[in-house]
């Protein structure tokens, strides 16, 4: 017989004990969605602000993708790549003409999008720069998120992720972000393959770099026979306010890695993509994923990238981020809370006039919480906001009511 769960506290107390402890989730337990909104198991009805980390972009249980998704399912879910499936070639034609590549590479979670674009760009810099053997190197930034992997986290600057899980893969240099000093040096060395950046640092705090950053980085990429690298997985699928948020610089990236949205929140769904320079260097065998490529995945993959342009997300994104952020600088001006908001569509962030060590932040999650919207702390002091693409201006100014409402009355 399978159980149910009847409260909040039956669900924690069970994931506590049962769960490994390696997230701090805020005290609400989730059974539905819809939209922009998610309901806890006592029926309370939330706003939700962070998408699953900008997963959900196009709504929580979208029913276009979850019809695409069901129809899919009572046909074929899986084959492995033993075997050709009838819905592979025509997402991978889909998605390379829709950004523009050649070629492209399904896998799942977007840890894996990046350590397959890692392998693309050291056995690129080997077969086609001329690399001596083991000595290709990756240019990261510091406050870099690309994942958790053990080779990821050996370009990470991340404590958490990394403190007490060496010995580190070698080959990465890590150098500041948006200091376009640091990248003509980094990038002369004759043995960097690639630069490995976001176009928006997201998880570090939603770090917006210098307009002209990531065009320098680009030059300075062709320059040097260097593969531009650019982790869209939080930034594309129209978060920023277009489809992707190097297209703000109007940047093509050689190698561009997706996840996330890819899916509408359905199920894991990542992608690299290229073009035949630098995907066909990988060969039968060298690379690859049980579920990776999976007709399911294909299905819903390209019903959820029709839903974002249907529906216009990236520019309702660009629009409804303006109204957010001028809603934000009125705050400022009200209450000394809050220092900074920035971000660019609806990837936006506040940080808080406190230590990263203060709890302030998580206390203030916590008293959204209370009056209808979740979001989550990052590095302490920062505050995520990132709702759902298809909000309306009348949610965004309720959401900001409650921001507005909870800063103007918090107590330490």
């Amino acid at each position: 017989m399978i159980e149910t769960i009847n409260s909040s506290q039956q669900a924690i107390l069970l994931e506590d004990k049962y769960g490994a402890h390696n997230y701090h989730p805020l005290p609400v337990v989730l059974c539905k969605g819809e939209g922009v909104f998610v309901w806890d198991v006592e029926g309370k009805r939330y706003y939700d602000s962070l998408s699953a980390y900008s997963a959900v972009n196009q709504g929580h249980c979208h029913p276009r993708i979850i019809n695409a998704m069901i129809n899919q399912a009572k046909e074929l879910t899986l084959t492995s790549r033993a075997f050709y499936n009838d819905k592979l070639g025509l997402a991978e034609k889909y998605i390379c003409e829709t950004f523009g590549y050649q070629k492209a590479l399904f896998m799942n979670s977007g840890a894996e999008a990046n350590e397959t674009a890692i392998k693309l760009a050291r056995k690129w810099g080997y077969t086609k720069k001329g690399i001596p053997d083991n000595q290709a190197v990756i240019v990261a930034a510091k406050k870099n998120f690309h994942g958790r992997t053990t080779a990821i986290i050996s370009a990470s600057t991340d404590t958490d992720s990394r403190k007490g899980f060496g010995p580190f893969m070698p080959g990465f240099e890590i150098i500041d972000y948006d200091n376009v000093e640091a990248l003509a040096t980094a990038l002369a060395n004759p043995n960097v393959c690639a630069l490995w950046i976001e176009p928006i640092q997201g998880e570090a705090g939603v770090f917006v770099p210098a307009e002209g950053y990531l065009k320098a980085a680009e030059k300075l990429c062709r320059q040097h026979n260097v593969l531009l690298m650019m982790d869209e997985i939080q930034t594309g699928i129209a978060r920023t306010g277009k489809m992707l948020a190097s297209d703000h610089e109007d940047v093509r990236a050689d190698l561009l890695i997706l996840g996330k949205a890819l899916s509408g929140g359905t199920m894991p769904v990542s992608c690299v993509l290229a073009d035949d320079d630098i995907m066909l260097v990988i060969k039968p065998g060298e690379h690859g994923s049980t579920f990776g490529g999976n007709p399911l995945a294909a299905a819903v993959c390209i019903e959820a990238l029709q839903v974002i342009k249907d529906e216009k997300l990236a520019e309702n994104a660009e629009r409804l981020g303006i109204v957010f952020r001028e809603r934000m600088q009125a705050l400022i001006r009200k209450s000394s809370l809050i220092t900074l908001v920035r971000g660019k569509g609806l990837l936006n962030a506040i940080v808080i006039n406190d230590t990263p060590e203060s709890g302030t932040a998580w206390n203030l999650c916590v008293e959204f919480m209370k009056h209808g919207l979740l979001a989550k702390p990052t590095h302490g002091n920062i505050i995520r906001l990132a709702p759902p693409l298809v909000i309306t201006e009348e949610q965004i100014h309720e959401c900001c009511d409650i921001i507005e409402r909870c800063v103007l009355n918090f107590r330490k």
